[in-house]
């Protein structure tokens, strides 16, 4: 059974703490304040859960995602993690953190031993203190006060410190677990016990026994009485590991007790492929068997007995005994509460060593290729750019039964396991191909003026003039969702807009996106600079792509509303355009045509349910409640199968109602609508912006005064009158294709966000208010059905046609330049 978990806050910890570190013989010269450790996690803050583990000792694992089936978990604690930075005694508040993440994880059933440093460094500091004191009382005798500043401290023998350091040490993690219920013991070895068959199995059995007992051991070198280090026995087989430090002896430890994973504390990152704190210094993500000659070693740390290269030599030889290793820094104050939890959960943290090299490049080399080759695709012409992508949209209409095929694979494997939605968004079909190539060839021949376009010129001075100019912005990472046709849309605007493109697709549509990212960069080998769009197919979590923020420019998410909100979250340093749900009203209000209703209810919710811009929420004036139009309503939703969820207001009508809704802030994606009741626009705006995303919202009346305070105060994106829905699109409005433009806006390092009002095309303008009227009362309404083949066409953006033109007008009032391209001065 395991341990009663003990929930005490930091402070309560702090005061039962306190008492005895101000007892120890530290505390005479360098008494600790309750604030040292005060910055302790609250037990809160770390999730308490169960997983089920069950692993085979073997090999080593693969992949950073497998280390949360981790069973039993060596943690190593160097002496700069242990000792504070002034080196005047123990770093108490990292300390008891560690201590927690501890026992977080044994408290979930894992077997948890701890391999610590600091006695040498404990006992230095307590022989100090001890000297100084006993010099001080003498020389204050004999000599007067006025020598003190002439007192030496003598070379400290470091036997003599560790013995006079060890009971301290061990008092303090007894002291530290007992907060949490666990029990801790401690063992010291020596080179000789590993050696000595018969010590070596009596150690195997005494840990063996007190993790049956779901004790802690906590293990350390036997400093007081420990011999020099055997020489050249180091790395001669999975058998022999001279134990001449606590990196050593952790990898005897683990290949010995059969560990899943070693992890290695220190003061840095992990490991770089030069000396931490050097220009060209890179950390090393994942380190293979065989990459040492790669790497260039520093020094070692301030204090205790080894440096990288031995925690390397070492992480090595218990990789090669089957034990996982994970080297990361233990003493930063923004990573130490949770390193370790995070290691165990498989996030990207330090150094991962492997046995097993990926097939492909990793995602860091993948992200130096995307901005080598997004430079060199900005330099080209504007015409050669316009030929790749052309020569893309060939290749989808040509390659039609190969990525049929690969889609035909993705469907069957997501049979049963996604949503009907889903599945369509997941669906590819030859009229979806064609499209995507029309298209395709519209992007490329829009994109003239998308790079070094000249937003403005300043003559400052005789001779003498600023340029304002669009440049891409760099590198730009597209997480997308279910949808493969969203591959060749986003890379077409990319190679438009001359940046370098990383996408991270959904597992559900590997087979198409593969295919589709090969004919991409085959696209791009006409110009030699196939490299610009990588696809990431590595098992990188979206949350590790998030923290690259030397490698990535811009995040954008396509997806569900959970994905972006998610990636808002683990994004650091990094701007996300990101967006809402889809919530699309239509409000019918007392004045509205009868025949145009029923047709823009029907294109807007019918034509294709899974896109973001279908209607969602249906807002029926109270006056139409009984009469024909609303029958006819009714009447068109059953023909085509809409299942209908009654708003409160509405049942309330009802004698026999539909299903009652659940919540009236509901994207359904399906054919499912929601039918509410309000009694004025007024009411409607409201309920739209208690209720709504700020997407696509509609008012159908014949009534012009109530239709331009509809479009004047609703706040959205897109504010239609007399139009589906449906019209909330990029290639309707000219932009040729659309990124996420539901609302989106940028979070960056200031935490503020800057709203991007409409549909986002090759030039991304940024804060628009899409007005969408239908004049001249079309008797069919604006259908995006009903219209095929429309051009679009520039008119002054101060003119205003007269209400007897028989066309749809759209006009945009724009207030910032592109997020796509930044302007460059």
């Amino acid at each position: 059974m395991l341990s009663r978990v003990c929930r005490s806050g930091s402070l309560s910890f702090t005061h039962r703490l306190l008492p005895w570190v101000q007892s120890t013989t530290l505390s005479r010269s360098c008494r600790v304040q309750p604030s040292a450790i005060r910055h302790v996690r609250s037990w809160s803050n770390i999730p308490f859960i169960t997983v089920p583990l069950s692993r085979t000792h073997g090999k080593s694992f693969a992949h950073r995602s497998e280390l949360k089936h981790a069973k039993r978990i060596v943690v190593k604690l160097g002496s700069a993690v242990v000792t504070r930075g002034d080196e005047c005694g123990l770093a108490l508040g990292r300390l008891a953190s560690i201590v927690e993440q501890v026992s977080v994880l044994q408290n979930q059933g894992r077997e948890m031993m701890l391999v610590t440093s600091g006695a040498v460094a404990f006992g230095k500091q307590r022989l100090r203190h001890e000297i100084l004191l006993s010099q001080s009382v003498r020389q204050a005798l004999h000599s007067g006060q006025n020598q003190l500043k002439e007192m030496a401290i003598p070379v400290l023998e470091a036997r003599a410190c560790a013995a006079a350091g060890q009971s301290g040490l061990m008092a303090l993690y007894e002291a530290m677990f007992t907060q949490y219920s666990i029990c801790a013991a401690q063992i010291l070895v020596t080179n000789l016990d590993f050696h000595d068959e018969q010590k070596r199995r009596n150690l195997n059995g005494t840990l063996h026994e007190l993790l049956r007992m779901n004790i802690v051991p906590i293990v350390n070198t036997n400093d007081a009485v420990v011999p020099p280090a055997e020489p050249n026995s180091d790395l001669q087989g999975v058998n022999v590991i001279s134990v001449k430090d606590n990196d050593s002896l952790a990898a005897r430890l683990a290949v010995e007790m059969k560990t899943d994973l070693l992890i290695v504390l220190s003061d840095v990152e992990g490991l770089f492929d030069n000396p931490p704190g050097s220009d060209d210094a890179k950390l090393i993500d994942i380190f293979y068997p065989g990459d040492q000659q790669s790497v260039t070693f520093g020094t070692k740390s301030r204090v205790g007995m080894g440096g990288m290269e031995a925690k390397v030599k070492a992480a090595l030889w218990a990789l090669q005994g089957g034990s996982s290793v994970v080297i990361a820094n233990g003493t930063h104050p923004k990573v130490s509460g949770h390193v370790i939890t995070d290691i165990v959960e498989g996030k990207k943290v330090g150094t991962f060593f492997s046995e097993v090299k990926p097939a492909g490049p990793t995602v860091e080399q993948q992200g130096e290729m995307a901005r080598s080759g997004g430079r060199m695709l900005a330099t080209l012409e504007p015409e050669q750019r316009a030929e790749i992508i052309h020569h893309l949209a060939d290749l989808l209409t040509d390659q039609r039964d190969e990525i049929l095929l690969a889609n035909k694979k993705d469907l069957e494997e997501a049979e049963g396991r996604l949503a009907a939605p889903l599945l369509k968004r997941l669906s590819l079909s030859t009229s979806k191909l064609n499209s995507l190539a029309i298209g395709l060839r519209q992007i490329a021949a829009s994109s003239q003026d998308s790079v070094g376009r000249v937003l403005r010129r300043t003559r400052i001075a005789k001779d003498l003039e600023l340029e304002q100019v669009t440049v891409p912005i760099g590198v730009l990472l597209v997480i997308f969702e279910s949808r493969p046709d969203c591959l060749p849309q986003v890379a077409a605007l990319a190679i438009a807009s001359g940046n370098g493109l990383l996408l991270k697709g959904g597992k559900e549509a590997s087979h198409s996106n593969r295919i589709l990212h090969l004919l991409t960069q085959e696209a791009l080998s006409i110009h030699g600079i196939k490299e610009a769009v990588q696809l990431v197919n590595t098992r990188e979590e979206v949350e590790d792509l998030c923290r690259l923020d030397k490698m990535i420019d811009l995040i954008i998410p396509r997806g569900s509303s959970q994905l972006v909100r998610n990636i808002q979250k683990a994004a650091k340093g990094i701007p996300v355009m990101g967006h809402s749900e889809g919530i699309c009203h239509m409000y019918v209000d007392s004045e509205a045509s009868v025949d145009k209703i029923t047709r823009l209810v029907r294109d807007s919710k019918c034509e294709y349910p899974a896109a973001c811009n279908a209607l969602e929420t249906l807002l029926i004036h109270r006056d139409l409640l009984r009469t024909p139009l609303f029958d006819q309503i009714i009447d068109m939703l059953r023909v085509e199968q809409v299942k209908i969820h009654a708003g409160p207001k509405f049942a309330s009508y009802l004698t026999f109602s539909p299903s009652e809704v659940k919540s009236l802030r509901t994207e359904y994606g399906d054919l499912e609508l929601c039918i509410e009741v309000v009694d004025s626009v007024q009411e409607a705006i409201d309920h739209i912006h208690k209720y709504g995303s700020s997407h696509t919202d509609v008012i159908v009346t014949e009534n012009e005064k109530t239709a331009e305070f509809f479009l004047q105060h609703v706040d959205s994106a897109c504010v239609f009158w007399n139009a589906s829905t449906r019209f909330s699109d990029g290639y309707r409005f000219g932009l040729v294709y659309h990124l996420p433009a539901v609302h989106p806006f940028l979070a960056g390092r200031g935490k503020s966000t800057i709203k991007a009002r409409g549909e986002t095309g090759v030039r991304l303008e940024a804060l628009n208010h899409q007005l969408l009227k239908n004049h001249l009362n079309m008797c069919d309404g604006a259908r995006v059905s009903g219209i095929t083949g429309m051009r679009q066409q520039v008119l002054p953006a101060s003119v205003r046609p007269a209400v007897a033109t028989r066309r749809v007008v759209l006009t945009c009032h724009l207030h910032h330049t592109t997020p796509l391209f930044k302007s460059f001065w």
